[in-house]
């Protein structure tokens, strides 16, 4: 997921889908249009050893050295390293986004991101439903009333307790707002308002958001260094 700030107040921007997960209610200042997907090997990396080491820079090497890895291919994502610490790594694309931002198709963003257990098993399936949609050609609105069948169906399920993940990646470029923005931890909570918890409150570090009608918030906490631990830089909050 991804969020930006503005001098005044928070602009959250779902990676989430979330979600952002991963999508949230955005606004953004991007310049650039993105009207249609581009061709599909512009949102590819360059190749799978490069993108498994971009996933795995989504969280610190304790958590994503031995999490499973997701790639993007043809179909969709698959599974090229199998871990064995239920964390599940992989470079989200633009279509993470909620369906009415204007960087859904944005070739340029990369998004690593981690997610725990709960979240794979929870928050994860409804992206990588997303994904087969896109490669299998579906139009915006066919995706909208898809997304809103599978929400009706339940089939977007609530998160597990405890579901949340890390973004905190130098590597990933949100978008042209949000850039390579701030590292942090997203967690997904039901049935609460992100002023439960303080989130986009004036001076507060908590920004929060709720994706595409899905079924849950998404909070956005920001933390002080990037996964290899050098340290980032708090002031542009």
């Amino acid at each position: 997921m991804r969020t930006t700030r503005s001098t005044n107040k928070p602009i959250v921007c779902s990676l989430a889908f979330l979600l952002c997960a991963i999508g949230t209610v955005c606004a953004n200042d991007t310049k650039t249009a993105y009207p249609a997907m581009a061709p599909v090997e512009q949102y590819r990396v360059r190749n799978a050893s490069e993108e498994i080491a971009m996933s795995r820079s989504a969280a610190p090497t304790s958590i994503s050295g031995d999490a499973s890895i997701l790639t993007f291919g043809d179909h969709g994502y698959e599974t090229a390293v199998k871990g064995k610490n239920g964390f599940v790594c992989l470079v989200e694309r633009s279509w993470a986004n909620g369906f009415d931002d204007a960087e859904f198709w944005n070739p340029k963003l990369r998004a690593p991101i981690c997610f725990n257990s709960a979240a794979a098993r929870t928050v994860l399936p409804a992206y990588l439903k997303r994904t087969e949609w896109v490669m299998a050609g579906a139009s915006m609105p066919d995706m909208i009333e898809r997304n809103r069948a599978e929400l009706a169906a339940k089939r977007i399920v609530r998160p597990e307790p405890g579901a949340m993940s890390f973004m905190m990646s130098k590597q990933g470029y949100l978008g042209d707002g949000a850039g390579h923005w701030h590292p942090h931890l997203m967690v997904y909570l039901s049935h609460v308002d992100g002023s439960d918890w303080g989130a986009n409150l004036q001076g507060s570090p908590i920004f929060a958001g709720r994706a595409d009608g899905g079924p849950y918030m998404t909070l956005f906490i920001p933390v002080p260094t990037w996964s290899d631990g050098t340290p980032a830089m708090m002031d542009v909050l």
